[in-house]
C-alpha cells in the first residue's frame, strides 16, 4: 500500500483527516500541518500539498507537468472583502479606484488576481493604477511576490509594509487575503472599500456561479506513477473530510457566537456544498481563472482550462 506525505495549511475542513475521524483508503498519509504554503516541487521530503492556483497553471501553461493538479480547491474564497481603504476615506465602491495608488501582497498571487479581475469587470483599467508590490508588514519573508513574468511597466516592488503606507497616505487602497491585526480592533484605521462586500459577493455568485479558487492540492508526478490511483483516492479523501466537517459544525456550532446562523445562510444560498470538488464541478471557474492569468498579463498565452487537470 502506497504511503505518502502531504504538506498543508491548517485548513478547518481538513481537520477529520488529521485527527483520524476519516481515513483514507488505498494508501497510507501522513498530513503535515503548514504555517505557510509549502513549495511542493523544492521540498523532496513531500509527495505533495497545498499550491497556488496561479503557480500551477502557469506552470503548465510553461509545459511543466511536475505536479498533477488535483481539483480540490482547499482555499477559496470571495475577494470583495479583500480590497482596504483608511476609515476616512471616500472611497466606497470599485469603480472609483480608477487611476489610484494601491498595493498588494503579491502580483501574480491567485487572490490578487482575482481582485484584480473585479476591477477590470468594473471599468477600471489596470494599466492605469500605480501597483506596489510588497509586504502587508514590513519584515515578512519567504513569499515569491513577482512570480516568473516581469512586473509591468506601472508595478514596483517595496520591502515597506502595506498596512502602514495605507495609514500614511502613501496608498488609496491595498489588496491583501489576510487583515491587518488592528483591523479587529475598534479603533482601526482601516476599513473595507465596500461598505457591505457581503452583498457583493452574493450579487457574484448569483453572476458566475462560483466562489473564486485559491489554493488547490497537487502530487508529485511520480507519486502518481507509483500509483495511479492516488489522485481520485486523495479525491475521495479530501471530499468526505469536508463533509464530516460540516457535519459536525452544524452539531457543534457555538464556535463563533453566530456560526448557526451563517451556516444556515450558506445553505440556502449555495446549496449544500459552497466549495464543490471534482474538475467538472469547477470548470466554469478554472476557465474564467485562466482567462484573467492571460488578459492581466500573467501568461504569455491562453491556458485552456482541459489542461489544468490533464495527467
Amino acid at each position: 500500500m502506497a504511503k505518502i506525505r502531504l504538506a498543508v495549511r491548517d485548513w478547518d475542513h481538513l481537520v477529520p483527516v488529521v485527527t483520524g475521524a476519516v481515513r483514507p483508503e488505498g494508501f497510507e498519509l501522513d498530513l503535515e500541518s503548514r504555517a505557510v504554503t509549502p513549495d511542493v516541487l523544492s521540498e523532496p521530503g513531500i509527495d505533495g500539498g497545498e499550491t497556488s492556483f496561479s503557480r500551477y497553471a502557469l506552470g503548465r501553461a510553461a509545459g511543466d507537468d511536475r505536479l498533477v493538479g488535483l481539483p480540490v480547491f482547499v482555499m477559496r474564497g470571495f475577494r470583495h472583502r479583500c480590497v482596504l481603504v483608511r476609515r476616512d476615506s471616500g472611497l466606497t465602491t470599485l469603480d472609483e479606484l480608477k487611476g489610484a495608488r494601491i498595493g498588494l501582497t503579491g502580483w501574480p498571487d491567485s487572490g490578487n488576481t482575482w481582485t484584480r479581475a473585479l476591477l477590470r469587470a468594473a471599468g477600471v483599467d489596470l494599466a492605469g493604477i500605480e501597483w506596489t508590490v510588497g509586504p502587508l508588514v514590513a519584515g515578512e519573508t519567504g513569499k515569491d511576490r513577482v512570480g516568473p513574468v516581469p512586473f509591468p511597466d506601472n508595478v514596483t516592488l517595496t520591502g515597506d509594509g502595506l498596512a502602514e503606507g495605507l495609514a500614511g497616505g502613501r496608498y488609496d487602497a491595498i489588496m491583501t487575503p489576510f487583515m491587518p491585526e488592528e483591523f479587529f480592533t475598534p479603533g482601526s484605521r482601516f476599513r473595507h472599500l465596500l461598505p457591505d462586500h457581503r452583498a457583493a459577493e452574493q450579487a457574484y455568485y448569483e453572476q458566475t456561479g462560483f466562489v473564486p479558487g485559491i489554493h488547490l492540492v497537487t502530487l508529485k508526478r511520480e507519486a502518481v506513477e507509483r500509483d495511479p490511483a492516488l489522485p481520485a483516492a486523495v479525491l475521495e479523501l479530501f471530499e468526505r473530510s469536508k463533509r464530516h466537517w460540516l457535519a459536525r459544525r452544524r452539531l457543534l456550532t457555538d464556535t463563533t457566537p453566530w456560526l448557526l446562523a451563517d451556516l444556515t445562510a450558506t445553505a440556502r444560498t449555495f446549496g449544500q456544498d459552497w466549495m464543490p470538488y471534482g474538475a467538472a464541478a469547477n470548470a466554469p471557474m478554472v476557465a474564467a481563472f485562466c482567462e484573467e492569468l492571460h488578459a492581466q498579463g500573467i501568461s504569455n498565452r491562453r491556458i485552456d482550462a482541459e489542461e489544468v487537470f490533464t495527467a
